[in-house]
């Protein structure tokens, strides 16, 4: 068993230590998410996620209202704004002093969700692409690349930005948030040396707190999610706190032959795993089941 990275990180002013993980409860203010239980639109459905997320001993709530799964719409900045504006306003009055992150890869979205609602963490699956999830063969480009206007035809870096600093890097140190580094690598060795050049670029854009996510089901096959979350504890060669998202994904549902809906036990199986490799913060859409779990895993630590 892999002990976590003592780590603190800055939310809004207050310090949240990872000496017990953290559980991040998923509310997606989208239309078609790939897991269709964790859709929530109306006001009276959003509202009451968010009192199941809180009351169900959730430590974070994960906004999103652009959908990363293949195939998704992509919604225009102009929509991802009214959505979140529409799906913020509400969980700050439901759950006032529960840090917020939100879930985009577009740095104007970002700096709206932080200085109109507070949110206390961003958390960018692209790496800082500005292109986000779409748009390229490789959906997500290799990261320390992204300057709209300055890529090839194929998605790779023009060789005068391959060293620039991406956009929400910049917006992320300018807002003074934690940011949540995600990796499309496939293998351990790849992910370690692209964290390592993308977190030099965050301090060098003044980001002090950062976050890694070793991306499950994002540029990987079943086997080498499998692989990797054999050696998430690795990742903590970097010091850093580790969130690990696994839940209904994929990597779950596929080996056993059944659906997302069908997939709540294999997250729990998945989750306990990964704590056992160091994670310091679950991102689940089953918030009591994952809190139990790590209850359960501490206690075991505790021997």
């Amino acid at each position: 068993m892999s002990k976590r990275t003592d780590y603190t990180i800055n939310i809004n002013g207050t310090l949240m230590d990872f000496n017990r993980p953290k559980v991040m409860g998923i509310l997606n203010v989208t239309p078609d998410s790939f897991y269709a239980g964790s859709r929530k639109q109306t006001e009276r459905e959003i509202a009451a996620r968010t009192k199941d997320i809180v009351e169900q001993g959730g430590d974070i709530i994960d906004v999103g209202a652009f959908s990363t799964r293949p195939g998704a719409e992509q919604v225009s900045e102009t929509e991802e704004m009214s959505r979140l504006r529409h799906g913020l306003g509400i969980v700050c009055r439901e759950a006032p002093g529960v840090p917020v992150s939100v879930d985009t890869f577009r740095p104007d979205v970002a700096r709206m969700a932080v200085e109109e609602y507070g949110a206390a963490i961003i958390n960018d699956v692209s790496a800082g692409n500005i292109n986000g999830a779409f748009g390229s063969a490789n959906p997500i480009a290799p990261t320390g690349n992204a300057i709209p206007g300055k890529t090839k035809a194929d998605g790779a870096p023009s060789p005068e930005t391959a060293t620039s600093i991406p956009p929400m890097f910049t917006m992320a140190g300018l807002l003074g948030v934690p940011y949540i580094l995600m990796s499309v690598r496939a293998t351990l060795h790849e992910m370690i040396k692209g964290f390592a050049a993308d977190i030099n670029m965050l301090r060098a854009a003044g980001v002090k707190d950062i976050i890694l996510d070793p991306g499950f089901g994002f540029g990987k096959t079943v086997e080498q999610n499998h692989a990797l979350l054999a050696e998430t504890d690795k990742l903590q060669v970097l010091g850093l706190p580790i969130l690990v998202g696994l839940s209904r994904k994929t990597m779950i549902f596929k080996p056993l032959g059944i659906t997302p809906d069908g997939s709540l036990n294999g997250t729990t199986v998945l989750n306990t795993i990964a704590l056992t490799r160091g994670a310091s913060i679950l991102r689940v859409h089953d918030v009591r089941q994952a809190v139990e779990c790590v209850r359960l895993v501490g206690l075991s630590e505790d021997f």
